[in-house]
């Protein structure tokens, strides 16, 4: 592990606004408990009503969140950047940044995959093999990071090689090209489509090919909040949280983990 007095030294001394935090200024009291929380993107809406929640029900804490590829969030902690909870997309993610992260690992939510197409489905994909149609524009992640991790996965499954179009650093990001008209289609999580809205439509993959995703979390050491931060990742299996998470489309462990 990093040496903490060292670590807690360097930290301060990165400022906050070069984080590109994503979530407002949080409702803590003054002199109280600030919690940097870095999250994978798909978690951006969920995360969004339990900083909320946990603000309401613990006020002397104020949550604030940077979402990302997992990747990336695991990355800059690396790079000594100020973070007390780490949340990514699967546990590989996870693992990468195991030296700076302390306390129990929980894992808080689970996921699954689906196809992103244009508004109405205007070419008529029906299901993984229409994704080998020439001429389909197609994304999904790259292989380094969760979303490219369960794709290939989700094509083992279904005894497919497919070589994409295009591949990106997060599940959104491959919405992101759907929406765009950049890509005919795209493996996206399952929550990510409740973002879209009207600009993108789904095609369901069938639950025998298609995968479960884990999103576990983590207290990161050395930053000084760490008592806070495992109470915030111990909440994150509570009801409250576990609610939020069914609202958003996520499943939940059966038993907090």
């Amino acid at each position: 592990m990093p040496d903490s007095p060292r670590r807690r030294g360097a930290l301060a001394a990165v400022p906050l606004a070069l984080l590109g935090l994503t979530a407002g200024c949080g409702g803590g009291s003054p002199g109280g408990t600030t919690l940097t929380v870095y999250a994978a993107s798909s978690l951006t809406e969920v995360f969004g009503e339990m900083e909320t929640a946990y603000e309401h029900a613990v006020p002397d804490v104020d949550v604030r969140f940077a979402f990302g590829g997992s990747m990336e969030m695991a990355e800059r902690l690396s790079d000594l950047s100020p973070a007390d909870v780490l949340v990514t997309a699967d546990a590989a993610a996870m693992n990468d940044a195991d030296e700076y992260l302390g306390g129990r690992r929980r894992t808080v939510a689970h996921n699954s995959l689906t196809i992103a197409v244009a508004p109405g489905n205007p070419l008529r994909v029906r299901g993984l093999a229409d994704l080998a149609r020439p001429g389909l524009r197609t994304a999904a992640g790259a292989d380094a990071v969760p979303a490219g991790r369960y794709a290939a996965k989700l094509l083992r499954n279904a005894g497919l090689n497919l070589r994409w179009t295009s591949v990106e650093v997060s599940a959104r990001a491959v919405l992101d090209r759907v929406r765009a008209g950049d890509a005919d289609a795209g493996l996206v999580y399952l929550t990510d489509m409740r973002s879209a809205g009207v600009a993108a439509s789904s095609v369901p993959i069938p639950a025998d090919v298609n995968v479960v995703t884990s999103y576990p979390a983590a207290a990161v050491e050395g930053g000084g909040q760490e008592r806070a931060a495992n109470a915030f990742v111990s909440w994150l299996t509570g009801a409250t949280a576990r609610t939020l998470f069914h609202k958003h489309g996520f499943q939940v462990p059966d038993a907090p983990q």
